[in-house]
């Protein structure tokens, strides 16, 4: 009895005997330690008083099963009294009665908060990559529609001049076309699969500079203040979606205060043993540059602030906003490789933290931005040329417009719906092709594996890919020395042609 009693006490796991009644009779140190109110001496504390009233019904079937002698009974998930936020689970098991005993069952609980937190995470990182596949998905599909309608858009205004009656309705489809590619693009940006251009950026410099846009942006009723930390560590980002993140942050609080307000925008460095007291679980310890973005409007209910991050979700009124602003902000920063969270309340206002990793240049690296580069070539003003080129794409519109457009700009265009079909044509053709135009995704053969077997036997052979998809979304499958150009869906007339001149130039 001596030695039960003693692993009764120093057991890890929370454990208290119940009576017939409900009551408990006995707990150990664990138990009162998890239950700080069952330890209240001169009064018989009830199992169903240490939890919140919606657990009080499942206890009591448990306890009544226990009673019963039931031999399998359900855990009992409960809320801790007085403290919601706090999840446990309770085990209840029956005790065989003996002779003035009035101990009914054994109470073993946990404390589930973690698991329960980590299970929330897991599950709405499941949702948000799911509706992130669909949105990619979407977004590649609208692109080679938008490729045909901005391309087929051109060739009308060719034909027509400005004075004709149909040349402004060409213009608006245009127009509106390219308005859908922006909402394509934001689409892509929170499914992570946009092409990014990361370059080294002193964040202080970029807000500074970024400072005088917000205050127009804002408004004069906004009152628009910048904090920037000394000594600000570098981060690699991409310059013009890291502008896009900090405008979207700024429009959503200005919206959210429209009798007017303040803003704040706050920098810090944010070392490994502070990203280590953050308290949010998933930022893997290391070295970050937060930038805060602080606002004294409405604020959100905690219902709204699980949602924001979700496409096309909006409070806005109709017509007031697409519901991508806050979506694109979070598929920027996780592609980044950064994390993004909001807090707010009713009232109180809305604070955005977002954290990207801090970046340390290499010695490789600080050598050769040593190196003085060339200037950029300018895009050819003469869009006409000469040569052969191989059209892969299993879009029929997007094919027929992209070989009209190269049959007008003096290319002798060579058409294949897929890898396989392109293979054929790239064989049996007298000529010899210059360069070919291809899609990335096919059916049969993809555009990287047709590029490797054309360049077994054409190692020097130039290539151009297309795509809806971002062109990381491949790259990353390839060798590191593998030559080629991305030219990203949806392009126009100009595009395409001053593309492949610049390839065959190139």
């Amino acid at each position: 009895e001596l030695r039960f009693a003693r692993l009764f006490h120093s057991a890890p796991i929370a454990i208290a005997t119940i009576d017939a009644q409900g009551f408990i009779s006995a707990t150990n140190a664990a138990f009162l330690r998890l239950f700080s109110g069952a330890a209240d001496e001169g009064r018989k504390v009830s199992l169903e008083s240490l939890v919140e009233p919606e657990s009080h019904q499942g206890l009591r079937q448990a306890l009544d099963a226990a009673i019963a002698r039931q031999g399998l009974i359900e855990p009992v998930d409960i809320a801790f009294a007085g403290d919601r936020e706090r999840s446990g689970r309770i085990y209840l098991s029956p005790i065989e009665q003996t002779d003035g005993d009035n101990e009914a069952a054994i109470a073993y609980a946990i404390d589930t908060t973690e698991q329960r937190a980590l299970e929330l995470q897991i599950a709405q990182g499941q949702k948000m990559q799911a509706v992130g596949q669909l949105a990619g998905g979407i977004a590649h599909d609208f692109n080679n529609m938008l490729t045909a309608i901005i391309g087929f858009s051109d060739f009308l205004l060719m034909n027509h001049r400005p004075t004709d009656p149909a040349f402004q309705d060409i213009m608006n489809i245009k127009q509106n076309a390219n308005r859908a590619a922006g909402l394509v693009r934001q689409l892509l940006a929170f499914s992570r699969q946009q092409t990014l251009r990361p370059q080294v950026l002193a964040l202080g410099d970029v807000l500074s500079e970024l400072s005088i846009l917000l205050g127009r942006l804002l408004g004069e009723n906004i009152e628009l203040t910048l904090h920037q930390a000394n000594d600000l560590w570098s981060v690699k980002a991409d310059l013009h979606q890291f502008e896009q993140v900090i405008l979207n942050l700024a429009v959503n609080s200005r919206d959210a205060m429209p009798g007017g307000g303040k803003l704040v925008i706050r920098t810090a460095n944010v070392s490994e043993r502070e990203s280590r007291e953050l308290g949010q679980r998933h930022i893997p310890p290391g070295e970050y540059v937060l930038i805060e973005v602080r606002d004294t409007g409405t604020g959100m209910s905690e219902e709204v602030k699980e949602k924001i991050f979700e496409p096309f979700f909006s409070t806005k009124e109709i017509g007031r906003g697409t519901g991508l602003g806050l979506s694109t902000v979070y598929g920027i920063v996780k592609q980044t490789g950064g994390y993004i969270f909001a807090e707010s309340a009713e009232g109180n206002g809305t604070t955005m933290r977002v954290y990207l990793p801090r970046y340390i240049e290499s010695a490789r690296e600080v050598e050769q931005s040593k190196i003085e580069r060339r200037p950029a070539a300018e895009k050819p003003k003469d869009l006409t040329g000469r040569g052969t080129v191989l059209l892969v794409e299993d879009e029929d519109a997007v094919r027929s417009f992209a070989a009209r457009a190269l049959a007008q700009r003096g290319y002798h265009v060579l058409e294949a719906t897929t890898g396989a079909e392109a293979l054929d044509v790239f064989s049996n053709y007298d000529g010899e092709v210059d360069l070919v135009v291809s899609d990335v995704v096919m059916p049969e053969m993809d555009g990287p594996t047709l590029m490797a077997k054309l360049r077994l036997e054409r190692p020097d052979l130039k290539i151009i890919f297309i795509s809806g998809y971002a062109e990381d979304s491949f790259r990353r499958h390839l060798a590191e020395n593998e030559d080629f150009m991305f030219l990203q869906k949806p392009f126009d007339l100009k595009e395409l042609a001053a593309a492949v001149k610049a390839a065959l130039q190139g």
